[in-house]
């Protein structure tokens, strides 16, 4: 009994073993040709990609993006929208 375990026991730990072994080379069996990607999957870059410039800020603008009545204005023109459809949503709900 004793030794049926202890074989048990190895078997399980070889079958763990090689399937941590198995999967570090992950990978390299994914850049075979056989067991790699399929045949209409775009090639892979030979370089490994760098980091975005994250630090790379656009220059600053020389004018504002609106000009102060502009935006004084759209203000407005988003007031009236906002005005509109409250009275249309009561409107809707009250004639339910």
């Amino acid at each position: 009994m004793a030794l049926d375990r202890h074989i048990r026991t190895v078997a399980t730990a070889v079958l763990l073993l090689s399937a941590l072994v198995i999967g570090g080379c992950a990978t390299s069996i994914a850049d075979m040709p056989l067991a790699g990607t399929p045949a209409d999957a775009p090639e892979r870059p030979r370089e490994a990609g760098t980091y975005l410039p994250v630090h790379d800020l656009p220059p600053d603008r020389d004018a504002a993006a609106m000009a102060p009545a502009e935006q004084a204005q759209a203000l407005r023109e988003l007031a009236a929208a906002r005005d509109r459809q409250a009275s249309s949503v009561a409107k809707n709900s009250a004639a339910k």
